[in-house]
């Protein structure tokens, strides 16, 4: 047993003995480690990390030994490198070893690296194992690998010019090719980032420019009467668009010589509105040099294009300057002043019409949609659209104008107007017919107008399958048609919008992006303004309509002198804003030039500067260009027009009997309206004073107004307080009237609108016209209006001219049968002070109703008291006859006999019952006192009449509240005296 148990034991010890020989034979460093004979890397400058190819690894033959499966695996560390080492002198990089199993390691700069000092770096390394053993014994080292690294430049440096300032002088008249030369220069080290690539001239319109190279240059002739000295700023960018530290001033003097020019004009023309025909040029002469000239021809331009939508025009309303040129009915705006009747275009952004003209903005993002009922235009009859617009270059997508297309489901659309890569497109598509034949669908204009930044004047009348477009009153035929097959019968409705097409998105793919804000159903937004949309249906505008509708009110004018009408020959172009003038005469043609005047027609025209330009060509004997005349330019500056106050007047306050509002021709609310204009200006008068006996005449300034008459376009009355009840409440006016004026009406809950470009005084005759009517006026004491005018589409606006009406009510005179009396009507004129019937109001008839048993005990009373009054009337009557009498048998003067029986009383039921018991027991002292005013009074007046009256005298409460007891008045109208 025991010699059997020590063999196996033996066998495992001799096992683990040879093992361990293996493991020790193992840990022997044989080899040096490896790696690659050159490497080549690159870092940025600023930075520490150097990318290298190849990457740094370091291989060493001495691989880490496994141990068998039965043990846990480890490494052993003659396989593993230790670390790198750089040999060089002033070396700014270290090499760090990232894994030692696998020989991975880096190169990094020590510090940031700058290129401009050193641009690349060649250096040696080296790797290391770890040795044997734990203190590292018999390392190995490998061979020495070289390292060339490049520093790459990073753009820190902005040029710097080479000089503070610089100089150049030249003579005018002349085009140089190269005046000076300016250089700057880059610190940077890299080619891309140390080379000037542009130079450039910061001041901006200037007569120079500036190449790559620096060269600056003019480009037209230089005049010394209108600059003697340019101070430019010049700017240098390298080729990574780095700009200059700092800019470099550039000075080029102009010395002067004789040149040819226009001479003797003013460059600024004041022009006073209302002043007629202005010279622009009255003293005007051209300057040749003495050189013989053969031929002149000159340009004169007059720029509006800022001013409104081209030039300065009416700004009233697009559908009322359609009436004024001489357009029928049927003319439908559907880009209207925002208000209460025309409500879509509310949201649009507007320059709010004053000076200018009511202009449109879309962004890209708005859009509008016309209500029903707003235009109802079919393509079997004729029709036109015309619009003001301006647009600018866009993208591809189509940018739409206006659109008719399916309300829901189907997207189609039925007609529309858009643009498309500066195309104007017309689309028109069939309605449903027998034959389905291809039709002409699209019509296409290509123009440079659609987009040039520019206002433009687009008519397009329709007749189909003939489509015709006029541009500033220019007819212009279409490049492109496209055809079609018509649609197909469907019972959907259709939705008309502005600014973009409508859409319906549920249901269908579409590649519209749903858009937040109520937008989700509009596609192919309008980029641009709009102004002065119109659709006019059943007849095709006329060419003088069109004309009109474009035609500026001011422009260029001459009035040729008889002498050189022949010799200068004179055009203008369709809007007058440009006159060419072509002679062979100097004289004559200056003659003509100091003829040609500014004129601007409107009453009150836009205020601004409107630039001016003469272009000149002059021609030797030679048939050729001997002479250049440079560009004489000014302005004329339209100053602002004494701006007019329109002022209404009138009765403010008046009242009527209910049955007046409840009868057919109901009340008028203006009888006596009266419509002022006028202005206010200074002037100056001569006032003499006295002085030492001597005159000694100043000049002094006073303001003074003075009456214009103009026209009006809009007058608009607007209920004050809640609107009008149209179940029994309405604002009434002659449409016959109207129309014989040339007026329109649009009435709503809120009132009344008036428009059409008229006279004041047909304003006022329609405004007379206007009645409100009532006829529930039961629970009514009063009603508010309010009255503007406005002249210009709003750019002059009234003072709110606000009217009160009262309704008088009366007790039923069936209930007496000697009632003959009719409530009288009383005015108010605006200076004297109104009844004090401000405090009614239109009573709630639900609360009335709750409270039958209050009412029926007030009519109880009343007539109780009427019959007690009539008595006593009766009484008193015969009393003041036999006081009569008897003043008569004692001889006293201012007798007075009448015949009682036609004796008509009229009496005031509403009196408190005190106030009638307290006049019954003073009936005796009342009697003397009622018979001597009745012999004053010329003219009688009721019981509520003279508790009026008294209020308004102010007098002391106690004697008015005495008086008020102790009289008592009747109609003594038919009593013989």
């Amino acid at each position: 047993m025991r010699i059997g148990g020590v063999k196996p034991f033996a066998s495992a010890v001799g096992l683990l003995l040879g093992l361990l020989c293996a493991v020790e034979a193992a840990k022997v460093n044989k080899h040096k480690p490896w790696i690659e004979t050159t490497y080549h890397g690159i870092v940025t400058e600023n930075d520490d990390k150097v990318l290298l190819d190849p990457p740094l690894i370091a291989l060493d033959k001495d691989a880490p030994l496994r141990y068998a499966e039965s043990f846990e695996v480890t490494f052993t560390k003659e396989g593993e490198i230790c670390g790198f080492r750089i040999h060089g002198q002033n070396v700014p990089f270290e090499a760090v070893v990232l894994d030692k199993s696998t020989g991975e390691g880096v190169i990094r700069a020590k510090d940031k690296l700058d290129c401009e000092l050193q641009k690349e770096h060649t250096f040696t390394i080296q790797a290391y194992d770890c040795g044997e053993g734990p203190d590292g014994a018999n390392m190995k080292k490998s061979h020495k690998a070289t390292v060339h690294i490049q520093v790459n430049d990073v753009n820190e440096y902005s040029p710097v010019f080479k000089e503070k300032s610089y100089k150049a002088t030249v003579i005018e008249g002349k085009k140089y090719d190269s005046i000076l030369k300016v250089e700057a220069v880059d610190a940077d080290c890299s080619f891309q980032f140390s080379q000037i690539c542009s130079y450039e001239i910061v001041t901006p319109d200037v007569p120079f420019t500036i190449d790559k190279d620096g060269n600056i240059k003019n480009t037209e002739k230089l005049n010394y009467s209108k600059e003697r000295m340019y101070k430019l700023t010049v700017t240098a960018y390298d080729c990574g668009k780095n700009r200059a530290s700092e800019d470099v001033l550039v000075k080029v003097n102009i010395k002067p010589t004789c040149k040819p020019s226009w001479q003797g004009f003013n460059k600024r023309i004041e022009y006073e509105p209302g002043t007629g025909s202005l010279a622009l040029f009255p003293s005007m002469h051209l300057e040749t040099c003495e050189e013989p000239i053969t031929s002149i021809q000159a340009t004169i331009m007059l720029e509006t294009n800022h001013i409104g939508k081209g030039c300065d025009r009416d700004t009233y309303s697009e559908k009322s300057l359609h009436k004024l040129c001489g357009a029928s009915a049927g003319t439908v705006e559907l880009l209207p002043a925002p208000s209460n009747s025309a409500n879509w275009t509310i949201g649009l952004p507007t320059d709010n019409g004053h000076d200018s003209d009511q202009v449109f903005e879309f962004n890209g993002t708005q859009a509008t949609k016309v209500p029903e009922g707003v235009v109802s235009t079919s393509l079997k009859e004729p029709f036109t659209i015309s619009v003001w617009m301006r647009h600018g270059p866009g993208g591809r997508e189509k940018e739409t104008i206006l659109c008719n297309s399916d309300k829901t489901e189907m997207n189609r659309h039925h007609y529309s107007l858009y643009v498309h890569n500066c195309r104007l497109v017309v689309l028109l598509r069939q309605e449903p017919i027998e034959s389905e034949n291809y039709k002409p669908a699209e019509f296409h204009w290509k123009l440079d107008q659609v987009c040039d930044k520019e206002w433009h004047h687009y008519v397009l009348n329709i007749e189909f399958p003939a489509v015709t477009l006029f541009v500033d009153g220019a007819t212009f035929e279409p490049f492109l048609v496209t055809e079609d097959y018509p649609l197909h019968a469907s019972t959907i409705e259709t939705q008309l919008t502005i600014g973009a097409c409508w859409q319906d998105l549920s249901g269908h793919d579409n590649d519209t992006e749903p858009l937040t804000g109520g937008s989700a159903r509009m596609s192919q937004f309008f980029r641009g303004n709009l102004a002065g949309l119109m659709i006019r249906s059943g007849k095709l505008e006329n060419k003088k309509v069109i004309d009109c509708l474009y035609t500026c009110k001011e422009g260029l004018d001459v009035q040729l002198p008889e002498e050189v009408a022949s010799a200068v020959k004179v055009e203008f172009n369709p809007n007058q804003s440009s006159l060419s003038l072509e002679g062979d005469d100097i004289e004559s043609f200056e003659k003509v030039m100091q003829h040609i005047s500014y004129l601007n027609s409107r009453q009150f025209p836009t205020p601004g500067i409107r630039h001016l330009r003469v272009a000149t060509t002059v021609k030797c004997f030679n048939e050729e260009t001997c002479i250049s005349v440079p560009d004489a330019e000014g302005y004329v500056m339209v100053l602002q027009p004494e701006e007019p106050k329109i002022s209404l007047s009138g009765i403010d306050h008046f009242a009527r009997g209910a049955a007046e509002f409840e009868s057919t021709e109901g009340v008028a609310l203006f009888p006596e309206l009266r419509i002022v204009s006028t202005i206010t200006r200074e002037v100056e008068v001569e006032a003499e004073t006295e002085a030492e006996g001597e005159d000694d005449p100043t000049v002094q300034e006073t303001v003074v107004s003075e009456e214009i008459m103009h026209n009006l376009d809009t007058c608009e009355v607007t209920v004050v307080g809640d609107d009008l009840n149209g179940d029994h409440e309405s604002l009434e006016v002659d449409l016959a009237q109207i129309q014989q004026r040339g007026l329109e009406m649009s009435s709503s809950n809120v009132g009344m609108i008036i428009t059409g470009v008229n006279t004041m005084a047909n304003y006022e005759q329609v405004l007379h016209l206007i009645r409100y009517r009532n006829w529930h006026t039961e629970a009514l004491f009063d009603r508010k209006f309010k009255l503007v005018c406005s002249e210009l589409n709003g750019r002059y606006i009234s003072n709110e001219f606000k009217v009160e009406v009262n309704v008088i009510h009366t007790a039923n005179p069936m209930d007496h049968a000697n009632n003959a009396m009719v409530q009288p009507q009383f005015i108010n004129q605006v200076q004297h002070a109104s009844a004090d019937l401000s405090g009614h109001n239109l009573v709630n008839t639900h609360q009335a109703s709750v409270v039958p048993s209050a009412a029926t005990i007030v009519i109880v009373v009343c007539v109780s008291f009427l019959v007690f009054m009539i008595i006593l009337g009766v009484f008193r009557i015969r009393a003041a006859h036999q006081s009569t009498m008897r003043d008569q048998e004692n001889g006293k003067e201012n007798e007075m006999d009448w015949d009682d029986s036609a004796l008509t009383i009229t009496v005031n039921p509403m009196e408190t019952y005190e106030d009638q018991h307290s006049s019954e027991e003073d009936a005796d002292e009342d009697e003397d006192e009622d018979e001597s005013e009745d012999g004053e009074e010329e003219d009688d007046i009721t019981s509520a009449e003279s508790g009026s009256s008294e209020d308004e005298a102010g007098e002391p409460e106690d004697q008015q509240s005495s008086s008020r007891q102790q009289q008592l008045e009747w109609d003594d109208s038919t009593l013989p005296y």
